[in-house]
């Protein structure tokens, strides 16, 4: 079965594998691009990459109505539990856990991840997911780094970059990271929600596909994809 994936705005994704539905960064109360609201949605698992509010999100909310399972560092599942949440699955930078339906690895992410109460989030971290054989690498928010070479070694199907600037890599950096991750497909996130991150995703779409063999594509929010 095909692997959908769906981008709400900003860094927020759904990947449905057939066997489950994952919700990523699930920022949508508050979210000006958002196409959906927090309650349309029934997640099996929420990943939560850092700590921030744009990011963290409705996921309190959303797990508490779906009990969903969370998955994210050891420092955010404390806070998630102390909000209520139940169902939580604490990991760390560099492990890897298969799920019945895949296999999730945190890598690093170079940002901040303070909870929206101030609380220490540890550290931010991007999401490797193997799902049917396909390898999705979500870098969630983060400046550019070598070590996404790295990352790349694994054969990426897709690639998810922000390319906004101001708090993560712009342009320039994430068709940098492009070229060192060379992925299949990429998908350019975090822009255009806020004045401070605007960019043309097009225009960096087309230089994409000028000086890589990777295939950008531009999603509106609610947009879809199969691999």
């Amino acid at each position: 079965m095909a692997i959908k994936v769906t981008w709400y705005g900003h860094a927020c994704f759904m990947i449905e594998t057939g066997d489950a539905r994952l919700l990523i960064d699930p920022f949508l109360t508050g979210n000006p691009t958002a196409p959906v609201e927090a309650n349309q949605l029934n997640p099996d698992f929420i990943l939560v990459s850092h700590g921030h509010g744009d990011h963290v999100g409705d996921a309190v909310a959303i797990a508490k109505r779906c009990q969903a399972t969370t998955i994210s560092n050891f420092e955010i599942q404390n806070w998630l539990s102390a909000q209520g949440v139940e169902k939580a699955h604490p990991m760390h930078i560099g492990g890897g856990f298969d799920f019945p339906w895949g296999r999730v690895k945190l890598t690093i992410a170079h940002h901040g991840s303070a909870l929206p109460d101030g609380t220490y989030g540890g550290n931010p971290c991007g999401f490797l997911l193997t799902i049917q054989g396909k390898k999705i690498y979500h870098a969630c928010d983060t400046g550019l780094f070598y070590d996404m070479k790295l990352i790349g070694e694994e054969g990426i199907d897709l690639a998810i970059l922000p390319i906004g600037d101001n708090f993560t890599m712009g342009p320039d950096d994430a068709l940098r990271a492009v070229k060192l991750i060379q992925p299949k497909r990429v998908i350019p996130i975090h822009y255009n929600t806020f004045d401070v991150i605007r960019q043309d995703p097009q225009q960096w779409a087309d230089r994409v596909k000028k000086e890589t063999a990777a295939e950008a594509i531009v999603l509106e929010p609610g947009q879809s994809i199969e691999l």
